[in-house]
């Protein structure tokens, strides 16, 4: 069983063209999410693109990149995709990690696969972590997530969930973070499935996972990933990468 992370990176966006070229601090942002994954207990690092430019960039600083069909629906079409590509086998394991999210933590990657190693049923897991900013509580540009008393998630949404009736009830929200573990086999029968009418409305690819009645494992983790969807989030992040840095 091998364990590898493709980091899905297109070119086009609606909100930030040529997104995963952006520079920060001194490097194309795709050059950030790649060192940091790399840091992480997996045996591979691979980034893929549907585009000419982000392929090279990758290759010119020494990484691993493939091309892929410009037609995937989503990230996880994309990583899927890459699977093929790649030549893996059913039984291995890929962690999806968004080319936007440069401040990952390479921790992220070793819990989102830890439920793996003890449950061998298991087809896609992805993470959970504890909103601190209030801000992402209602921006719909951060995707909520409920789970289940088990940990699996019950619905995912871009708008504020559970929506608390009574101001006096106490109530945690949990932010999902793009990062998602599945195995080769999962991902071949997600890639068939047809594409769901939640995931049309919210535009959220992992809804097509719940319509369909399969399970996904939410892991909650202390580390925030923060990521890149608007010019302005650019400054935002440099000064968080500057304040890490400080810190180490």
């Amino acid at each position: 069983m091998r364990k590898i992370v493709v980091i899905p990176a297109r070119w086009g966006s609606s909100r930030l063209e040529g997104k995963p070229l952006r520079p920060l601090a001194g490097k194309p942002m795709i050059r950030h999410v790649y060192e940091r994954c790399r840091a992480a207990a997996v045996d591979d690092v691979v980034v893929a693109t549907d585009d000419v430019r982000i392929l090279e960039a990758v290759e010119n600083f020494g990484g691993r990149a493939v091309l892929t069909s410009p037609e995937n629906r989503s990230g996880t079409d994309r990583v899927a995709d890459a699977a093929r590509i790649l030549g893996l086998l059913p039984e291995d394991l890929l962690v999806n990690v968004q080319g936007d999210q440069p401040l990952i933590h390479p921790r992220c990657i070793d819990e989102v696969l830890a439920p793996f190693q003890k449950e061998s049923d298991l087809a896609m897991t992805t993470l959970g972590f504890v909103i601190q900013d209030p801000r992402e509580i209602t921006d719909p540009k951060d995707v909520k997530v409920v789970m289940d008393a088990r940990g699996n998630a019950l619905y995912f949404s871009r708008a504020t969930i559970p929506h608390v009736r009574d101001r006096e009830t106490p109530c945690t929200y949990i932010k999902h973070l793009g990062v998602y573990a599945y195995t080769r086999r999962f991902l071949d029968i997600f890639r068939d499935l047809p594409t769901g009418t939640l995931e049309e409305i919210e535009k959220l690819e992992q809804l097509r996972v719940l319509e369909q009645g399969y399970t996904l494992r939410v892991v909650m983790t202390s580390h925030d990933s923060p990521e890149v969807d608007l010019p302005e989030d650019i400054a935002r992040i440099e000064a968080l990468m500057q304040d890490s840095s400080k810190g180490e």
